[in-house]
């Protein structure tokens, strides 16, 4: 089962705080809006987002269907086969993505020590 690109998406208090701390740490800007309160930061294959007031937790975060750059990939596992294989393992999903549709979904799940983990398809 391929996941996609990995990513920690950081619930932060400032986000130009936390623009500035990671740019010395090398990142520079891949994507997002700073008005809209999210950024996309990378540093080599390493990828994070910085998320003011959208969710309380940091949430791992892989995307089929994009490389670690955010390209489209012409190979992958839509998240509705890997949802199909996560309960085919009982493993139990917080929300799943309708199986009827195609393109864009997501789903989300717990790790056992209360990690959430977000499977989210842009394509």
């Amino acid at each position: 089962m391929k996941l996609g690109a990995f990513s920690i998406s950081l619930a932060v208090k400032d986000i130009q705080k936390s623009k500035d701390f990671y740019q010395k740490l090398g990142f520079t800007i891949l994507g997002g809006n700073e008005e809209m309160n999210y950024l996309i930061l990378k540093n080599g294959n390493s990828v994070i987002g910085l998320f003011q007031g959208m969710f309380e937790k940091n949430i791992i975060t892989f995307n089929p269907g994009w490389d670690e750059k955010g390209n489209a990939l012409d190979s992958f596992n839509d998240v509705r086969q890997i949802q199909k294989n996560l309960k085919s393992q009982k493993v139990k999903l917080n929300s799943e993505a309708d199986e009827t549709t195609t393109g864009p979904a997501s789903i989300t799940l717990t790790d056992p020590d209360g990690n959430e983990i977000l499977i989210d398809q842009h394509v």
